[in-house]
This record gives C-alpha cells, sequence and structure tokens, in this order.
C-alpha cells in the first residue's frame, strides 16, 4: 500500500480510503473515486460516518435531485449533451462509454448515492458544502484570478492541441494506477482518463492558485469536522465524529498536500437538502 507521502509526492491513483486524524478531534475520510462512475461494490468504503463533506457548492448540490430526476426520464440526457459541449468533461465522457465501466452518468452517480444515505440515514445526516457560494469575495477573487489565467494566449493555444495531447497524458497516467483487489483493465483506463480530465481542467492554473484552492477546501472540510464536534451527530464507538469526504481519484494528492499544512478550519454550517 502507498504512503499519503507516496501518493502526495508521485501522485499515485490509489483506491484505498485515506483517513485523516484531526487534532482537534475526530477523523476525516477521504474517499478516491471516479467521475461520472459507479463504482463497484468491493471499492466502497465500510467506514462508519456521521457527516457527509461534498466538493460542490450549495447551489449545485441542491439541484443534483433534479437533475437525477431528469436523468431517469430520459436516460443519459445530460451525459450527451456534455458529450456535445466540447468541454474536456466531454472527452472524459467520451472515454468513459468506450470502457466497460458501469457508467458515465451525470450527475455524479457516488457522491449521489452518499447524499441519499446522508438524507435518509438515521434521521438525516449533516450535509456539508465545501465550495464556497458566489456571495463569498475570497472565493470570488480566487475564481477571477483563476479565469485570467485560463484566458491567456499561451492557454488558448495549448486547447487547439488537446486532442494529441490528452492521448499522451492519459498513457503516462496508466503507470501511476495503484493496482488492487477488484481493479481490472478497463476500471484501470477510466482512473487513466479521468487523471487526464483533471490535469486538463487545471491547464493554465499555476500551482499557487492550485494550492491556495485546496487550503481552502481543507479549511473547510477542518471546519465541517468541527461542526460535528459540537454534538450534532456522533453515535459511534470512536473517540470523535467521522466526516466521509469523497473525491475524484486524481484530485486526492492536492488535498493531501494541503491537509500536510493542516490549516486553519473554516466554520461551516450543514446545508438543507431534500429528496426529490
Amino acid at each position: 500500500m502507498q504512503t499519503i507521502r507516496d501518493i502526495m509526492s508521485e501522485g499515485q491513483l490509489v483506491w484505498e480510503p485515506v483517513i485523516f486524524d484531526d487534532p482537534d478531534g475526530g477523523r476525516i475520510l477521504l474517499w478516491p473515486h471516479l467521475p461520472c462512475v459507479r463504482m463497484p461494490t468491493i471499492l466502497r468504503t465500510r467506514e462508519h460516518w456521521d457527516g457527509i463533506a461534498l466538493l460542490a457548492s450549495e447551489e449545485e448540490i441542491s439541484g443534483w435531485p433534479q437533475e437525477e430526476k431528469e436523468d431517469q426520464e430520459s436516460p443519459g440526457i445530460h451525459v450527451a449533451a456534455a458529450m456535445a459541449s466540447g468541454t474536456v468533461l466531454g472527452r472524459l465522457l467520451d472515454d468513459l462509454t468506450v470502457y466497460d465501466v458501469d457508467g458515465p452518468t451525470i450527475p455524479d452517480p457516488e457522491p449521489m448515492r452518499l447524499l441519499h444515505h446522508a438524507n435518509n440515514a438515521r434521521g438525516g445526516l449533516p450535509v456539508y458544502a465545501l465550495e464556497p457560494s458566489m456571495e463569498d469575495e475570497e472565493w470570488v477573487d480566487w475564481m477571477t484570478r483563476a479565469a485570467d489565467e485560463q484566458v491567456s494566449m499561451s492557454s488558448l493555444i495549448s486547447s487547439v492541441t488537446i486532442g494529441r495531447r490528452w492521448k499522451k497524458l492519459r498513457h503516462s497516467f496508466a503507470i501511476l494506477v495503484e493496482a488492487a483487489k477488484g481493479i481490472d483493465a478497463e476500471l484501470g483506463a477510466a482512473a487513466a482518463s479521468s487523471a487526464t480530465w483533471w490535469q486538463e481542467e487545471n491547464r493554465g492554473l499555476t500551482a499557487g492558485l492550485i494550492s491556495e484552492r485546496s487550503s481552502r477546501i481543507v479549511s473547510r472540510i477542518r471546519g465541517a469536522l468541527a461542526d460535528l464536534r459540537e454534538g450534532r451527530v456522533d453515535d459511534s464507538d470512536t473517540t470523535g465524529p467521522s466526516l466521509m469526504v469523497p473525491v475524484h481519484q486524481p484530485r486526492l494528492p492536492s488535498l493531501l498536500r494541503a491537509f500536510d499544512g493542516c490549516p486553519d478550519s473554516e466554520t461551516i454550517q450543514p446545508i438543507q437538502t431534500e429528496e426529490v
């Protein structure tokens, strides 16, 4: 098994959850999954958790149940729209349709499954949105600076050659996929494509901007755990509450680097979610 340091330094694409024991009490369960893919049952964590923090904004999360309902009524409608968009997400979905995996699906099926569980378990577990709202001035400032970087001339020129670069990146990421029980060649290929997608999503961003975003997200993760510690939900036998954080597999290394710095927690409250 790879150590946390290995994952951070080498960008390993791992399948096992990474547990962070918070110095203030409780623990954070970072569970890697692939975007837009239903993960095999054998890869789903059996760890106990008392609340969930999702890597999305409250506005995005509130729209997932409606997206799910629309997909049930017209299967594949959102995937088809994304594939026709010409975005890097569309390229990822195009790859996933070729592989023998359970997907692609929109909304992202694993966060959606865990959200359903949170809403229905033990009278409802707390749900936290890790991306700030557009009313958050610091977050808007970060997004503005990120957008400025990504529309630079070099980034625009780079987008022209994405097809050839995509294939090269996908090949290079294939060697970083960790071997594990239940992982076949198809799922491994999907992992390499997902890492390629994440690399392209972040193309043009400086290391400083990526680090700043990760630190902000980790601060909010720690804040969600702090909210759980205040006694909202903790009926486990552990020394403190456990917070589930599903993470797209290729994003895990950057978050672990931010955890290594243990940024101060940011006050965060649960959001209201409803089943449709």
